[in-house]
């Protein structure tokens, strides 16, 4: 990380706390000047001074050195998940995480009754956790099949062939939890 991101984060996580430069300044001992030129990456602050920074901004020291993202952007609200439909069936997946940024994605999965994810098993190169929220659901993974319930959870190693069946009267949610992200 170079000065100038350094520096740009640190000011984001200053701005993020409602501090003026000076504010900052008074908690930290850091001369107003220093701060300023700390954020515009003309100044390479001492590992000292940086501990003092995140300190005063209530961060642990290592956030300094990754970048800088605001609680609402890893926040998604109910009504504004990424959604597939599959409109001959009902089917639904919703995406619960942000966006696929990161290393791993959450997925909401709903399968109305007498549905399923797939008319043959799938596989993905990475691993998934499953837990079934509500319902009763049918997993086809590699030569087996298995019934899942309310509670029940499933870890999928990567290259496993499985799908999802829905066989009861009730419609079944399940979570995903996929690494790397393939929404």
């Amino acid at each position: 990380m170079d000065n100038l991101e350094l520096g740009k984060t640190i000011a984001n996580y200053r701005k993020n706390k409602n501090y003026t430069i000076k504010q900052l300044s008074e908690i930290t001992n850091v001369t107003s000047s220093m701060i300023s030129q700390i954020e515009r990456g003309l100044s390479s602050p001492s590992l000292n001074t940086l501990r003092v920074i995140a300190d005063a901004l209530e961060v642990p020291l290592f956030s300094l050195f990754t970048e800088f993202v605001p609680t609402k952007n890893l926040i998604t609200r109910a009504n504004s998940r990424k959604k597939v439909i599959f409109t001959s069936n009902n089917w639904e997946y919703s995406l619960l995480s942000p966006d696929l940024s990161g290393s791993i994605e959450m997925v909401l999965m709903k399968l109305p009754p007498g549905s399923q994810s797939a008319e043959k098993p799938m596989r993905h190169i990475g691993e998934e956790v499953a837990y079934v929220l509500t319902g009763e659901v049918v997993l086809f993974i590699g030569d087996d099949v298995e019934t899942l319930f309310d509670g029940d959870s499933v870890k999928i190693p990567p290259g496993v062939e499985h799908k999802w069946e829905n066989k009861s009267e009730n419609e079944a949610t399940v979570i995903f939890a996929i690494t790397p992200p393939t929404f």
